[in-house]
């Protein structure tokens, strides 16, 4: 059975480390302000000297007829060379092309020249930053949480950031908010050993460089490099914000509750071996069960305690 697709001899399709336009940034040909400067005064200062020739000429009554071919080259050649000025400013460079075909990038600024017949692209160069939005995911644990990151971002190569992509500000903006729904599936909402097991909240530098370099890894096929990826917001998401609170302050009494019985029965115990080696009291087994007994009530409870003084007996 055969079908009118040859999948054996089709071409093995363009994957996450190819791209279909395979381009590096190359210097191109460009003069600086003083080479500009000439070859202005030469096109305005040429055309002008032979128009004055001719002109005498033809008010002597006798016109050179090579005058005229001659302005028209000269003034030919002086359109051309004020198609070829070019004003950049500082954290901007112009990609050069030759009816269609890359040339180069120029990274001169301020008045030069480029290459004759060549259009130019404006592109920056400088630090740019945008905020995603704050998007729902699940984490690891399976809780939706909202979440938010701030990229920072520039252009590196100026020839795959122009033709291997199609806006490389949407496809930044689009590859970030992948990359940070899949960092924020690989790790929980918080943790109690952030060692072992970094979650978001716990471990946000360990985030923010998994974040920076997944959002690197995919903007490299648009030649621009990843300054800092950190996160901006993090919650969990509405429907269940209440009860994680609620557990969070449960798990928070229960580790408060740790520390001040472990306090307490340190202090009693203190307070029992001073007793018996300063021979204050002679405490049997009933006596030292009651002292710890009214110390542990004592120093765990939660209210301010009444004192109460028993005028009888311990056994009665």
């Amino acid at each position: 059975m055969t079908t009118g697709l040859d999948l054996q001899n089709a071409p093995d399709p363009v994957g996450h480390t190819g791209a279909a336009v395979d381009l590096t940034e190359k210097p191109a040909w460009s003069a600086g302000a003083g080479a500009t400067g000439l070859a202005i005064i030469l096109a305005i200062l040429l055309p002008g000297i032979a128009i004055l020739g001719f002109m005498s000429s033809v008010a002597a009554g006798e016109p050179n007829p090579i005058l005229l071919p001659v302005i028209i080259i000269l003034g030919l050649c002086g359109l051309l060379v004020l198609t070829m000025i070019r004003v950049v400013s500082p954290g901007h460079t112009l990609v050069v092309q030759f009816f269609g075909r890359y040339v180069g990038t120029s990274h001169r600024t301020g008045l030069s020249l480029v290459a004759p017949l060549c259009s130019t692209k404006r592109v920056s160069v400088r630090v740019r930053n945008f905020e995603t939005n704050a998007i729902k995911v699940n984490d690891l644990n399976g809780n939706p949480v909202i979440i938010g990151a701030i990229v920072v971002w520039q252009v590196a190569d100026t020839a795959k950031a122009t033709f291997a992509v199609e806006n490389v500000n949407e496809f930044i903006y689009s590859q970030a908010e992948s990359a940070l729904r899949h960092v924020a599936t690989t790790h929980p909402y918080d943790s109690s050993d952030p060692i072992t097991n970094p979650s978001l909240s716990g471990s946000t530098d360990l985030v923010s460089t998994e974040l920076a370099n997944e959002v690197a890894a995919r903007a490299a096929l648009a030649g621009c490099e990843i300054i800092e990826a950190r996160i901006s917001a993090l919650s969990y998401a509405p429907e269940i914000a209440q009860a994680m609170l609620q557990r969070q302050q449960a798990a928070a009494i229960v580790d408060a509750r740790e520390t001040i019985v472990e306090g307490a029965v340190s202090m009693v115990q203190t307070a029992l071996e001073q007793l018996e080696r300063r021979e204050i009291v002679d405490l049997d087994p009933e006596r030292r069960a009651a002292m710890v007994s009214n110390l542990l009530v004592v120093l765990c409870s939660d209210t301010n305690t009444q004192p109460v003084v028993n005028t009888g007996s311990l056994y009665n």
